[in-house]
């Protein structure tokens, strides 16, 4: 039997997660099972002349996997207000290796990325995990896949190909540039031919962000007013707006808007640990002067592309055009202190704890 350690929720965040909403836990996995056959007999009958049976054939082959890499990302914290009870494992996303399989679809030693959570060990049927791309190469790192070359890239793709339909010569804004999503949103705009202004929380990030290539790129902290920065940046405006962090940032970039432009709404970074909603101002008299597209979304609406998707990131890697930085914390045990601080901005690129 694997032991596992897991960390749970042990109780709903109030405003900003603390130490003590954690806990970690130990548990005995089971032995996978080997593919035992259930059948199931549905009999239904007017008469007993018109009997019917119907079989039903299932197997159940199971995997134990070790995690290898775990990630920590913003939409943990809204999730587990509303997809998590208090004494459930924390959801999350992680690249694990088979380390025991009754399964021929995942043999011993293949990697795969899985929403098992703050686990160290997994026991699964396979519903739930998805391997790696086959030609991985090996000189990328696959944490990666839980970065540029896995959700955060992919949601990065779609807010730009799916919701904001960019086209060659438009400017782009997006904002928390330097994260896992915003870094990525920038190097494909300039990969399609935008100008790209990115917003982020420091110098360090501002540094990082003209490194990848964007036009122009300030420290929104510092600024005297962000009005005029968003000006500055573009002073005709903006065709596309990508949104990771809601709140005050919002109601001044809209404003900056060009007519018919596209909004594609990521993330609400700023209100997540809010004890109190915040109110306006509203967008609305922008939106109907302007008709501005603002469309809500999220990455899992075109997981049919994924595979496709994922092997054109991986090649933009290869060729130069997609640089991903990770921010890597060692260690399981430090996995709430790694949320945490990519809660405050901390990081610089993906957020990944290496077990």
């Amino acid at each position: 039997m694997v032991q596992a350690k897991s960390w749970i929720l042990k109780k709903h965040f109030e405003g900003f997660p603390k130490d003590t909403d954690f806990e970690l836990k130990l548990e005995q996995l089971s032995d996978p099972k080997d593919g035992g056959l259930f059948f199931t007999v549905i009999i239904s009958a007017f008469h007993i002349r018109s009997l019917h049976t119907k079989w039903n054939l299932s197997c159940s082959s199971e995997i134990i996997l070790e995690a290898v890499f775990l990630s920590v990302d913003p939409y943990m914290r809204p999730y587990s207000r509303v997809r998590m009870q208090a004494g459930d494992v924390m959801i999350g996303t992680q690249v694990a290796k088979v380390i025991q399989s009754n399964n021929p679809s995942f043999p011993v030693g293949c990697h795969v990325v899985g929403r098992c959570g703050w686990r160290t060990h997994t026991l699964s049927d396979g519903s739930d995990i998805t391997k790696v791309l086959n030609d991985w190469p090996q000189d990328v790192s696959l944490s990666h896949a839980l970065g540029a070359i896995g959700m955060p890239g992919l949601t990065a793709l779609y807010g730009l190909e799916e919701v904001c339909a960019i086209k060659p010569g438009e400017t782009l804004l997006v904002n928390a540039a330097a994260g896992a999503v915003g870094s990525v949103v920038g190097q494909i705009a300039k990969i399609k031919g935008c100008k790209v202004v990115g917003s982020a929380g420091s110098d360090e990030k501002v540094a990082y962000l003209k490194e990848l290539g964007f036009d122009l790129a300030f420290n929104y902290k510092t600024v005297s007013s962000l009005e005029e920065a968003l000006k500055n940046a573009s002073p005709e405006g903006y065709d596309c707006y990508f949104e990771n962090v809601g709140g005050p940032f919002s109601s001044v970039a809209i404003a900056q808007m060009k007519a018919f432009g596209r909004i594609a709404v990521c993330g609400g970074i700023s209100l997540y640990n809010d004890t109190s909603p915040q109110t306006g101002p509203y967008p609305h008299l922008h939106m109907i002067f302007k008709q501005l597209k603002m469309e809500g979304f999220l990455v899992g609406r075109w997981e049919h592309k994924n595979k496709e998707s994922l092997k054109r990131m991986l090649t933009w890697m290869q060729e130069g055009k997609l640089k991903c930085k990770e921010h890597v914390t060692v260690g399981f045990e430090n996995m709430p202190a790694a949320f945490m601080g990519m809660l405050q901005g901390e990081n610089v690129g993906k957020a990944i704890i290496k077990v």
